[in-house]
């Protein structure tokens, strides 16, 4: 893994992203990529693009540098290399662009989450990353002191399209020497017999050369509240799901599983592109 980037909004949640970001830096000999977008009001933003500036445009500029230095100088960070972007672009777009011209290999943010009428309204920058971003995106959600991954389980429904995420997955595990709990949520409204689960996933797995790994199937009233509990019930350390962005895919992904485990789970959740 040689490059992760951080976007930050300088909150308290982007500093629990960037000392995870740390810690797998130095492990790994990664650059972390700190980024910060600046999206300016629309007259400010033509006032960059058409050559002339304005005194509220620098001034914003220069705080948002300030900050950016000051967070570099983060103890934690020490020793690390560490370059800092500033842009001025809408966020979701900023970050795409970013990714692709620095070559990143995970992006990692920090999240509240959100509900009720927020969460149907508005969502977060990172909800919408994770339901855009070609690059697994690992969603961080508390102050992790000592990052682990030793367990990571993997929701899916394991079908063909699961196989290509399922790869960025493995090379995610590999890193970190993780076992894999492969899972199946079972409920009223997705019900399967398990002879017929049990073969799907074991012909998934013929494909793989899987050597530290388990499957299970769980059975819950709703996808989500599966996933979560069925993680808190073997103390997973990160929980790895498939996104297929604003497309359903099947019934596992419809209402949008992954995003709602970003607003909703207390654990690291890592999401790959189908």
């Amino acid at each position: 893994m040689k490059r992760i980037l951080v976007p930050t909004d300088f909150s308290e949640h982007a500093e629990d992203a960037l000392k995870v970001a740390a810690q797998i830096a130095r492990k790994h000999n990664s650059e972390i990529i700190l980024l910060h977008m600046l999206e300016l009001p629309s007259q400010m933003n033509d006032a960059i693009t058409g050559g002339a500036s304005i005194p509220e445009t620098i001034l914003f500029m220069k705080k948002a540098n300030e900050m950016l230095n000051k967070t570099t100088e983060r103890p934690y960070l020490k020793d690390l290399s560490v370059t800092e972007i500033l842009k001025i672009d809408k966020t979701i777009h900023g970050i795409s662009q970013v990714s692709k011209e620095n070559d990143i290999d995970l992006i990692i943010m920090g999240s509240h989450g959100s509900s009720g009428v927020q969460e149907l309204l508005i969502g977060s920058n990172t909800e919408k990353v994770v339901r855009n971003s070609d690059i697994p995106v690992l969603v961080i959600k508390n102050d992790i002191t000592d990052f682990n991954a030793t367990k990571i389980v993997f929701a899916s429904d394991f079908t063909e399209e699961s196989k290509k995420p399922f790869e960025k997955l493995l090379k995610f595990t590999k890193l970190f020497h993780s076992k894999i709990h492969l899972v199946t949520i079972c409920t009223p409204n997705s019900f399967k017999p398990t002879h017929v689960i049990e073969k799907a996933m074991k012909e998934f797995v013929s494909e793989f050369n899987l050597t530290n790994y388990s499957t299970h199937i769980y059975n819950d009233t709703n996808i989500e509240k599966g996933i979560i509990n069925f993680s808190n019930s073997i103390n997973a350390d990160i929980i790895g799901m498939c996104t297929h962005g604003r497309t359903a895919f099947a019934h596992f992904f419809n209402g949008s599983i992954s995003e709602g485990l970003v607003n909703h789970a207390t654990k690291p959740v890592i999401t790959f592109k189908i």
